[in-house]
């Protein structure tokens, strides 16, 4: 059996009783990064063996793991944060798994998605869920660009490095649409600002940015 083990994003305590119930039944921890799932595991005394699994190795690393699963191993995928496969590895390895009929299974969690889209404020009866846009300036407007007739809200993910570039450049696609900015959510420090593009643009113009970030801007009928 294939777990995709969803992790906190932030709180600890936030880990699910069934998670940590998977976590201490697997053969074996698929992990994005094994530091960071080891402290995970050692807070939660859970003493498993892993294999490193990420989007450096992703490819090399499917072949093994379905061999394991094949041979009766139950596997549990992690990630750093979150819920295995949302800009996460974990699609390469759930659609091998899926083509030889191997089972599988989630462990629903935490998804920083979805906590930034419910305190928005922003309707919810649809949205889209964007991702990380491109580095490049050009190639991140013309991605933003794709969404300018959307109904639907749009939620992204983006760096600090390269927030108040998006910031600017959501602006100047977009326009002054209504939008949401959340930081380190289920963190001692967790922030949500609310406000118009513009005014976003102004209140992280001096900001010291930190962390990872999740935007969500209003769609088009919203306005």
């Amino acid at each position: 059996m294939l777990y995709l083990v969803a992790t906190p994003i932030g709180n600890l305590q936030d880990i699910s009783l069934r998670a940590l119930e998977v976590l201490k039944s697997v053969d074996l921890i698929a992990s994005e990064d094994t530091r960071k799932t080891g402290f995970l595991l050692k807070h939660f005394e859970i003493h498993k063996p892993q294999v490193s699994f990420h989007a450096y190795n992703e490819q090399r690393t499917v072949g093994k793991l379905i061999m394991l699963l094949e041979e009766g191993q139950n596997i549990a995928l992690v990630t750093n944060a979150g819920t295995p496969g949302i800009s996460d590895p974990g699609y390469l390895l759930v659609k091998a798994a899926a083509d030889r009929g191997l089972e599988i299974t989630g462990v629903p969690g935490a998804a920083a998605v979805i906590l930034a889209a419910t305190l928005s404020g922003l309707p919810l009866h649809s949205f889209t869920f964007r991702g990380f846009p491109p580095h490049k300036p050009g190639a991140r407007r013309n991605f933003l660009a794709a969404d300018v007739e959307s109904p639907h809200t749009l939620v992204y993910y983006e760096s600090p490095y390269r927030l108040k570039a998006f910031l600017a450049d959501a602006l100047d696609v977009f326009g002054d649409r209504q939008a949401s900015i959340s930081n380190d959510l289920t963190k001692l420090f967790e922030s949500t600002r609310r406000g118009s593009l513009l005014q976003l643009n102004q209140a992280f113009a001096d900001e010291n940015i930190r962390g990872e970030y999740t935007v969500v801007i209003a769609g088009k009928s919203d306005q």
